[in-house]
């Protein structure tokens, strides 16, 4: 094995990624398994089944291991009976959780806050995207004396608000608090905690937002992205792998905890 295949390989490594089913999480899943991990995707199968998301996957990568689970992320007990599932079908212990889940629901002015979807999509992100899956497989490292690895999903909302993504900005705050605060208490299990930061990467979920499906032009939204973007251009996918295998591997980030590392084309260095 090569200097840096020994640096960042997942030889032997079992990693879960919530919300595998979807856009940036699936496509860390083909890195995962590219770099030698077993890979086991949780998600709810509604807009994506589970089944044919992992096909996709394992087509896309061209080699390795995957399996899908069908859980609810914010149901403590679906998180730890997937987990049992995902050693089962894996086996072998888990070693990586990167926690996927997340989104938005739109945007508004602040005065029309619909109070029942903010807490939502607080819900989504901070207990589906983070609280819920962390603590069952937590508790299960430490049972085991397991040394895992978590990789959080911030966002640039985490750094700078964005108008109108009110509950998304408040979420993805407290997912870099929490990812700070887990890095502190997780430490001395010799678990560590870490975090990407996605810039603006096209997805289903944003698309519409970015790009009038019309006329394929950048809508207003996604003129200002680019405009406080010093790459000026969307990211690609694959432009998250580095970032994910350098956090996932003990070798390359092995006394490397509590960061958050922007992937971003520069957006938050923008000035004036």
């Amino acid at each position: 094995m090569s200097f840096i295949a020994s640096m960042f390989s997942l030889e032997g490594k079992t990693a879960v990624i919530t919300g595998g089913g979807g856009g940036l999480p699936g496509s860390l899943a083909v890195a995962f398994l590219r770099a030698g991990a077993r890979v086991v995707i949780w998600g709810r199968g509604t807009n994506h089944p589970m089944d044919a998301a992992a096909k996709k996957i394992r087509e896309e990568a061209g080699a390795g291991e995957i399996f899908a689970v069908m859980v609810d992320t914010a149901s403590k007990e679906a998180c730890e009976a997937a987990l049992i599932e995902s050693e089962r079908l894996a086996g072998r212990p888990i070693d990586i959780l990167l926690n996927g889940v997340g989104g938005n629901r739109g945007k508004t002015p602040f005065v029309d806050v619909d109070e029942a979807l903010f807490e939502e999509i607080l819900r989504l992100n901070i207990m589906a995207g983070l609280v819920t899956p962390t603590r069952a497989i937590a508790k299960y490292w430490i049972a085991k004396g397991i040394k895992g690895c978590i990789i959080n999903m911030t966002s640039m909302t985490s750094y700078k608000a964005l108008s109108g993504v009110w509950a998304y900005d408040a979420a993805k705050a407290g997912v870099l608090n929490l990812n700070e605060a887990l890095a502190k208490e997780l430490a001395p299990h010799g678990i560590r905690v870490n975090a990407i930061a996605p810039g603006f990467f096209v997805g289903n979920q944003n698309r519409a937002l970015l790009i009038d499906e019309k006329t394929g032009d950048l809508t207003a939204r996604g003129k200002s992205i680019i405009s406080r973007t010093p790459f000026g251009r969307f990211g690609n996918h694959d432009e998250l792998w580095g970032a994910a295998l350098f956090l996932a591997s003990d070798k390359a980030s092995g006394f490397v905890t509590g960061v958050s590392i922007p992937v971003d084309g520069g957006y938050l260095t923008d000035n004036i």
